[in-house]
């Protein structure tokens, strides 16, 4: 309960603080909407359908290109951290390709792809898919080597060492990698759907962009908040619960 009130109290003062801003006059309410204006912006993308529309398209791209990125992601992750050549080849690659923002895979997928759902796919897949092998990497690396030895004495090896070993002892960095992906994943999104324009569906990037073209930031700031507003969703109900479990199961809740 009190922690409740301590959140609900710390938003309010953001709220307040917002209104505040907004009636200064140090901006315009052209460049700073109070959170009223967001709100009837919010309310009427509801009532229209317009916002949950633009979340479902966004949301059908986001799990396309973050599954395809796990995907690839994760045996590359346990490549590198077995094998020397690959850790010295590709696990070098994808470091430094880690620290390349995802908007500039932006340009080359749009000359590559054209407009189409191939070059978002393609931004998506190529921001999330090194994190979640480097995490994976860790993850496998930081397994005491004694699991391996006690698991080969009792006769465990190869495929069966890295599936009931392994993976099992590595999955808390796993999942956390996993959840990092997620964030990179939907910010690369974002990225993608306000450079990529293409006539399939329009996203919450789109709905974003055109705010911007259209000055009207009352559509900027509330696409943002829904923006916020999902991922702590997907936070809430995905990666959460899959921590909690993992805590509990390796007895590290409670602290």
């Amino acid at each position: 309960m009190r922690r409740a009130l301590v959140a609900g109290l710390f938003f309010l003062l953001l709220l307040g603080g917002w209104e505040a801003l907004s009636r200064s006059g140090l901006w315009s309410a052209v460049i700073l909407p109070p959170p009223g204006a967001v709100a009837r912006y919010l309310w009427g993308g509801l009532r229209d359908g317009s916002l949950a529309e633009a979340a479902l398209v966004t949301g059908r791209r986001l799990a396309a290109g973050y599954l395809l990125g796990a995907a690839v992601g994760l045996p590359l992750g346990f490549l590198t951290a077995k094998s020397r050549t690959a850790s010295d080849t590709v696990g070098v690659l994808a470091l430094g390709l880690q620290t390349l923002p995802s908007v500039c895979w932006a340009p080359l997928a749009i000359l590559w792809f054209g407009q189409t759902e191939t070059a978002v796919l393609f931004v998506v897949v190529m921001g999330t898919v090194w994190s979640i092998a480097l995490a994976t990497d860790g993850g496998v690396r930081g397994v005491p080597p004694i699991f391996g030895r006690a698991a080969r004495t009792m006769g465990s090896r190869g495929l069966h060492t890295m599936l009931r070993v392994t993976l099992p002892a590595s999955l808390p960095v796993v999942v956390s990698g996993m959840k990092q992906g997620w964030a990179f994943a939907w910010r690369s999104l974002m990225a993608a759907e306000i450079f990529v324009t293409i006539l399939t569906g329009f996203g919450l990037g789109h709905l974003l962009h055109y705010g911007r073209e259209l000055h009207a930031m009352d559509q900027v700031l509330g696409v943002m908040i829904v923006v916020v507003a999902v991922g702590l969703l997907v936070d809430r109900a995905v990666f959460g619960p899959a921590e909690r479990w993992l805590r509990r199961r390796w007895g590290a809740e409670g602290r």
